[in-house]
C-alpha cells in the first residue's frame, strides 16, 4: 500500500510539473528522493518476502525436529518399558528360585535330622533308607530299629492336610504332630499347630482345642496364625460355656489384630453381648 501511494505521488508530480521540469531543481530532487523511496520500498518488500520464506523454512525444520524428538522419546519409552518388564520377569524367577531353595533347605535339614537320629549300627546292611510311600511321602519306621523315616516336609504337611480336609481328624492330629516333631523350625510350623487345634475343635474336644490354640499364640508369636488362634480359642471357650474367657479372646483379636478374624470376632462378641 505504501509503495502504491509513492508511485501515485510520483506520477502526479510528473504530470503537473512537466512544463517546468528542467528549470525546477528542487522538484527534481524531490522526484529523485521519491524514486529512491520507491526502490527502497520494493527492496523492503522483497526482504520481507525472503524473511517469510526463511521463517517458513525454519518452522518446517522445527516441526521436523520436534517430530523426530517425539519419536525418539517414544522409542526410549518402549525401551525402558521393555527393560522394566525384563526386570519384573527376572524378579519373579528369583523369587521362585528362593522358594525352591527354601524347600530344598528344609528337605536337607530333615535328612540331616533323620541321619542324626539313627543309632550307630542301626542302618540296614544294604545301607539304603526305607522306601518312601509315593502316596503320602512318608516312609514307615524300620521294624528293626524304630528310627524316624526320611520324609519331605511338603509331602508330610500335605499328607496331614489331606487327612484334615477329609475329616480324618485323629490322623490329621498325628500327622501334624509328626510334622512339628520332624520340622520344628519350618515356616509352616504355626499352620500345623493351628490345624491341630482346628481338628480338636471339629471333634468337639474344646479343652484340647484351647490348649492347641494357646500353643500357637505362645510358640509362634508374630505369625499370621495368631489372630485365627485367638478367634478359634473364643469359639472353643463358648463350647466350654466359659463366656467371659470367650469374650476376652474376641476382644484381644479385635484390639490387636485387625482383619478378617477381628471382624468375625466382633460378630461373635456382639452376639454374646446381646444375650
Amino acid at each position: 500500500m505504501r509503495a502504491a501511494g509513492i508511485s501515485i505521488v510520483v506520477a502526479a508530480l510528473s504530470l503537473t510539473a512537466a512544463p517546468v521540469w528542467a528549470a525546477d531543481k528542487p522538484q527534481q530532487q524531490i522526484m529523485a528522493e521519491l524514486r529512491m523511496l520507491q526502490e527502497q520500498q520494493q527492496q523492503l518488500a522483497q526482504m520481507l518476502g525472503g524473511l517469510a520464506d526463511t521463517l517458513k523454512t525454519v518452522t518446517t525444520r522445527m516441526d521436523e525436529q520436534t517430530g523426530a524428538s517425539r519419536k525418539a522419546f517414544a522409542d526410549q519409552k518402549i525401551l525402558v518399558d521393555g527393560i522394566a518388564e525384563g526386570v519384573r520377569v527376572l524378579r519373579e524367577k528369583a523369587d521362585d528360585t528362593n522358594v525352591r531353595l527354601s524347600s530344598m533347605t528344609q528337605e536337607m535339614e530333615s535328612i540331616r535330622q533323620t541321619i542324626a537320629s539313627i543309632p550307630t549300627g542301626a542302618a540296614s546292611s544294604s545301607g539304603l533308607a526305607a522306601p518312601i510311600d509315593p502316596a503320602t511321602g512318608v516312609a514307615p519306621p524300620s521294624p528293626a530299629t524304630g528310627t524316624v523315616p526320611m520324609v519331605s516336609p511338603d509331602k508330610a504337611f500335605t499328607a496331614a492336610n489331606n487327612d484334615y480336609t477329609g475329616g480324618q481328624y485323629d490322623l490329621a492330629i498325628d500327622g501334624f504332630n509328626f510334622y512339628l516333631k520332624t520340622f520344628p523350625k519350618s515356616d509352616r510350623a504355626d499352620d500345623a499347630q493351628l490345624y491341630i487345634g482346628n481338628s480338636y475343635y471339629a471333634q468337639g474336644n474344646y479343652r484340647d482345642a484351647v490348649a492347641a490354640f494357646q500353643k500357637v499364640i505362645t510358640d509362634y508369636p508374630g505369625t499370621d496364625s495368631v489372630p485365627a488362634a485367638y478367634y478359634k480359642m473364643g469359639l472353643s471357650y463358648e463350647g466350654l460355656k466359659q463366656i467371659d474367657l470367650a469374650k476376652r479372646a474376641y476382644e484381644t483379636v479385635i484390639k490387636n489384630h485387625p482383619g478378617q478374624d477381628a471382624q468375625l470376632a466382633k460378630q461373635r462378641l456382639d452376639s454374646l453381648n446381646r444375650k
